[in-house]
């Protein structure tokens, strides 16, 4: 038992040992040890309750994937705000003292970390405002994707190749986006289709519509439509409209083929797909006197 009762004096000596002060705070390893593993424990609970909420609670209710992940993040960062709150106030720091440091932190930002701090302020704006969303399709510079993730400092793009992006959230907000699905999960689609001026507009329109009418991945509505833009140098252009929600992550596969059905349809129907043509006049007088020189 004097060994046992040595060992204790031992340990909480070692662990009342005093680190440093903040304020009149004194800072043990004990505290340190308290510190961290509440840290720990908080960040583990709060992902915790997050999945929780994105996997068993919001699909209750029907709640759109990017939604439920928008609330469930600003959840968690709420728990954590607060539980850091709980776990500086149980060790005993001196919160005056602890604004002191965070102010020198504030001048170690301005100095140096404006990119992480405007990436962070960003994500925030994302979550709240969602200008974009998880599910999301989205085309920002030349990169377009899905949206798969949005954190506290990027946000993970996949392409069509399953290669994920990772693009800081300012980004998103500084710069141009296009959202093919922000509104609603349907999209227009246009194609361009040239016929030569020998073919009837009225015959092509009906062989375009016929072609995208029976598509599985074209809605019938909005009804497919077929634009006569106007007599081009070599044919007579068009423009075929359709919408679709299927192929909303794969436009250019659907295009590809309405594109094939297309060609195969106007090859039955013995339509022409002219191609540019150039035609070159030469005047006799001007060819006579080359000819003599």
């Amino acid at each position: 038992m004097d060994d046992l009762s040595t060992i204790i004096d031992w340990l909480n000596k070692i662990f009342n040992t005093e680190l440093f002060s903040v304020g009149v705070s004194a800072f043990t390893l004990k505290t340190l040890f308290l510190l961290v593993l509440s840290l720990i424990l908080l960040f583990y609970v709060s992902s915790k309750i997050s999945k929780i909420l994105i996997d068993k609670i919001f699909p209750r209710y029907n709640l759109n994937v990017g939604v439920s992940q928008s609330i469930a993040t600003i959840i968690r960062y709420l728990i954590i705000i607060l539980g850091l709150y709980v776990i500086i106030q149980s060790t005993g720091i001196d919160l005056s003292a602890l604004g002191i440091i965070l102010g020198a932190l504030g001048v170690g930002i301005g100095f140096g970390l404006q990119n992480i701090t405007s990436n962070f302020i960003s994500g925030i704006i994302i979550l709240f405002e969602r200008p974009i969303k998880v599910g999301d399709r989205v085309e920002i510079a030349d990169l377009t994707g899905n949206i798969v993730d949005i954190s506290a400092r990027a946000t993970t793009v996949l392409t069509n190749d399953n290669i994920a992006v990772i693009v800081p959230n300012s980004d998103f907000i500084n710069s141009r986006v296009v959202n093919w699905s922000h509104n609603n999960d349907q999209v227009r689609i246009n194609m361009s289709v040239g016929v030569s001026y020998n073919e009837d507009p009225v015959s092509v329109r009906d062989l375009l519509l016929s072609v995208v009418v029976g598509h599985e991945g074209v809605l019938n509505d909005p009804v497919p439509y077929v634009r006569f833009d106007g007599f081009g140098e070599s044919s007579l252009d068009f423009t075929l409209q359709f919408w679709t929600s299927d192929y909303i992550r794969k436009p250019l596969i659907l295009k590809s083929e309405i594109y094939y059905d297309i060609f195969k349809l106007f090859k039955e129907h013995n339509v022409e797909i002219p191609f540019p043509q150039r035609d070159v006049h030469i005047r006799s007088d001007v060819a006579q006197q080359d000819s003599l020189s």
